[in-house]
């Protein structure tokens, strides 16, 4: 073999060798993956799910209460006029009351005031907005909303109701007072306590000056307590 043919089968040798490991290098590196749409794999949320936001939610006083024992409660509303002593009609509507009951025990009312006032007809207090300190939590817990309620019990004096938007199940903490008669509220709005004591007090509430309903110098409501007390004969 010449010379020039021996370089030339060296040459080509060479060639191989190289091409041969670059493959080997090529077939050790770690290409990605092609992404994938992972929502095509989880499973459907449910229709009735729990809001995220109240997941963490703090479980509260009356969550586990039976109708009995929420029946047997009475609220003191201990205002900057005087006390409202309101008794629970948890039998007509008991997740109103339920709802009621936990913000009265949390003390999530306190220091809120009736910042809305109708002159001979009601007085409406709830709004946590109102309170003198609004914590994170209690801005959440403002946001819950309950599912309505509306019932058999009129609205008459000093009957106890919850406020809401028009909205359906849009209740959340406002609740309002009758200190006159309200027939248009009827199986409308839920009904779920009624004054056993304090009438006095809505009616001084109910009288303060107001403008477009909002009273000049709202009354503050100090401190809600809740406590057991016994039934009052049952409402005709």
């Amino acid at each position: 073999m010449s010379l020039a043919k021996h370089l030339l089968m060296l040459a080509l040798c060479a060639a191989c060798l190289s091409t041969a490991v670059a493959h080997a290098q090529e077939s050790d590196v770690v290409k990605p993956l092609p992404q994938t749409n992972q929502g095509a794999t989880q499973m459907p949320k449910k229709a009735n799910a729990r809001p995220a936001a109240e997941a963490g939610a703090k479980t509260e006083p009356f969550d586990k209460a039976t109708v009995e024992k929420m029946a047997g409660q009475c609220v003191k509303l201990e205002t900057e006029a005087g006390t409202i002593e309101v008794e629970m009609l948890a039998g007509i509507a008991p997740e109103t009351v339920r709802n009621f009951l936990n913000l009265a025990a949390t003390g999530a009312y306190d220091t809120t005031t009736f910042s809305r006032v109708v002159k001979g007809f009601v007085i409406q207090g709830g709004d946590l907005a109102t309170r003198e300190k609004l914590t994170p939590e209690l801005s959440r817990r403002a946001a819950r909303t309950i599912p309505d309620e509306p019932n058999a019990v009129r609205h008459v004096r000093g009957v106890v109701s919850m406020a809401r938007t028009g909205e359906p199940n849009s209740a959340t903490t406002h609740f309002f007072i009758l200190a006159g008669e309200g027939p248009h509220l009827d199986g409308t709005f839920a009904a779920f306590g009624r004054v056993r004591d304090g009438m006095e007090v809505v009616d001084k509430i109910n009288g303060a000056e107001v403008e477009n309903e909002k009273p000049s110098k709202p009354v503050r409501l100090k401190r809600a307590a809740v406590a057991s007390c016994a039934p009052m004969p049952s409402l005709p």
